[in-house]
C-alpha cells in the first residue's frame, strides 16, 4: 500500500524549478501519465517541460516527505503530442491505476484548470478578471465581483434493511450505467435544502421509499466535473420500489453474499457498500 503524505494546499511557491515536482497535466479533461505496466505515474517537470505548451498554469501545493514534492496544474495545448511512453488518459480509467492520493490530487488540478478556463470574465459586467495573489480567487477590477472554482455538494446514500432471510442492502441501476453495473443512490443538493432533507427526496423520487436513522459516513472529491460526495447511511421504513423512470432503469434488495458487479475501488460508493 502506497503511504500517504501530508499534503499542504497553497496558491503560490518560492520552490526553484530544480526542486521535486509532480506536473498534472491536462488536455481538457484527460491527465498525462506514463504507464509502468498497469500502474499509472505522474511525470514529473523534467519528462514534459521541453514539448508542454502550457495554456495555463496553477501551484496546487506540496506533498511533505523527506523532501517536499510540489504540485502543479498545467493546462497542456490542444496541439501538444506527448513523445512515446506518455499518454493523455481519462480520470475515470485512471481509478485503480494510480495512488489515491494522486488520482485526488489530479482531481484538484482539473477543477482548478476548468475553473480557470472559464471564469476569464466577469459573469456580472463582461470585463477581464484579475487573480488574486492570496487566495484560489478571480475578481472583477470593475465590479469587484469575486468568483471561487465551483463545488457542486451531492449526496450518496446506503439504505439497508431487515429483510426476510436477514440484512439487505438497496442497489440501483440508472440509464446512464451498464447493464448489471449496480451502486448506491446519488443525487445533488438543491439551494436551500439541508443535506439530510437531499437524502430523504433523492430516495423518494429516485425509488419511491421512505427512510430513517440519517448517518454521515463520509466524503470524497469527486472531479466528474466537480462535485463533493457527501456520504450517508440510513434505514428503511416504509414504501414500495418504485422507479422513476426517467432516470433509474432497476434497483433491487441484494444480502451481503449475492451482491451484481458494483463500483471499483477507491470511489466512495465502493466504500459504503464495502462497510454493509
Amino acid at each position: 500500500m502506497t503511504t500517504m503524505l501530508t499534503f499542504h494546499p497553497a496558491v503560490t511557491s518560492s520552490a526553484a524549478t530544480t526542486t521535486p515536482a509532480y506536473w498534472f497535466v491536462f488536455q481538457e479533461y484527460k491527465l498525462l501519465v506514463r504507464w509502468e505496466g498497469t500502474t499509472a505515474v505522474i511525470p514529473q517537470g523534467s519528462e514534459v517541460e521541453e514539448w508542454v505548451t502550457a495554456v495555463r498554469q496553477h501551484y496546487l501545493g506540496h506533498l511533505e516527505g523527506d523532501a517536499p514534492i510540489h504540485c502543479y496544474a498545467i493546462e497542456a495545448s490542444p496541439d501538444d503530442v506527448p513523445p512515446d511512453g506518455l499518454a493523455f488518459v481519462s480520470l475515470r480509467r485512471l481509478l485503480g491505476a494510480l495512488p489515491e492520493q494522486l488520482l485526488w490530487l489530479g482531481g484538484r488540478a482539473v477543477q482548478i484548470v476548468d475553473w480557470d478556463r472559464t471564469h476569464q470574465y466577469c459573469g456580472r459586467c463582461g470585463i477581464l478578471n484579475e487573480n488574486l495573489a492570496h487566495e484560489r480567487a478571480k475578481v472583477c477590477p470593475q465590479c469587484g465581483l469575486r468568483s471561487y472554482p465551483r463545488i457542486s455538494p451531492a449526496m450518496i446514500v446506503r439504505v439497508t434493511r431487515e429483510g426476510v432471510n436477514g440484512r439487505e442492502i438497496l442497489l440501483a441501476r440508472s440509464h446512464r450505467h451498464p447493464p448489471g453495473r449496480f451502486s448506491v443512490l446519488a443525487g445533488f443538493v438543491e439551494p436551500g435544502e439541508t443535506l439530510e432533507e437531499c437524502v430523504r427526496r433523492e430516495i423518494k423520487e429516485e425509488v419511491g421509499i421512505d427512510v430513517t436513522n440519517i448517518r454521515y459516513f463520509g466524503s470524497q472529491p469527486w472531479p466528474f466535473p466537480n462535485s463533493l460526495m457527501i456520504a450517508f447511511t440510513c434505514e428503511y421504513v416504509g414504501g414500495d420500489i418504485v422507479l422513476e423512470e426517467a432516470e433509474m432503469a432497476e434497483a433491487y434488495w441484494y444480502k451481503p453474499d449475492d451482491l451484481p458487479a458494483v463500483p471499483p475501488p477507491p470511489t466512495i460508493s465502493r466504500r459504503l457498500i464495502d462497510d454493509f
